[in-house]
C-alpha cells in the first residue's frame, strides 16, 4: 500500500447511543479533547506528548497514539456545541483493564512516564476524556 507522506488527513468522531447494551471485550479507546495554555506551542507540545507516549509504552499501559489532531469547526459535520476545544488525540489500549491500569499508574504520580506526563499536562487548558470500546 502506498501513502503519501505529505497528505493531510481529516478526522470524524461519530458519537451516538443504542437502546440496548453490548457485553463483549473489545479494545478501549481514550479520545483527549485540549486546548493549549497561553504562549505554549504544538510543536513543543507535541514533543513532550510523544515522549509520554514512548514511556508508558515500554511499560505496557498503552497500545498506541493516533497525531494529535486540530479540530475544523468550519465544515456542518462538526455538529459539537458541548465542547471548544481546538486539539484532539486518540489513545488505544488493548482493552479496559489496560487502560484502567494506565490511569492507576498516572494518578500515582510517580514511575515511567511522571515527569513527561506532567510536561504534557502542564501545558494544557480544559482537557476533556472520552472513552469507548470498539465493537469489531
Amino acid at each position: 500500500m502506498f501513502h503519501m507522506l505529505t497528505c493531510s488527513h481529516a478526522h470524524m468522531l461519530s458519537c451516538f447511543d443504542f437502546d440496548f447494551d453490548f457485553d463483549f471485550d473489545f479494545d478501549f479507546d481514550f479520545d483527549l479533547d485540549l486546548d493549549l495554555d497561553n504562549g505554549e506551542e504544538i510543536a513543543v507540545f507535541e514533543k513532550n506528548y510523544r515522549k509520554f507516549i514512548a514511556e508508558i509504552q515500554q511499560v505496557d499501559l498503552i497500545e498506541s497514539s493516533g497525531p494529535i489532531g486540530r479540530r475544523q469547526r468550519d465544515t456542518p459535520m462538526d455538529t459539537d456545541d458541548q465542547r471548544d476545544h481546538e486539539y484532539f488525540v486518540l489513545l488505544s489500549f488493548r482493552d479496559r483493564s489496560q487502560a484502567d491500569a494506565a490511569y492507576v499508574h498516572i494518578a500515582q504520580h510517580r514511575g515511567p512516564g511522571d515527569v513527561a506526563h506532567d510536561d504534557v499536562y502542564t501545558r494544557v487548558l480544559n482537557p476533556g476524556f472520552t472513552c469507548w470500546q470498539d465493537l469489531t
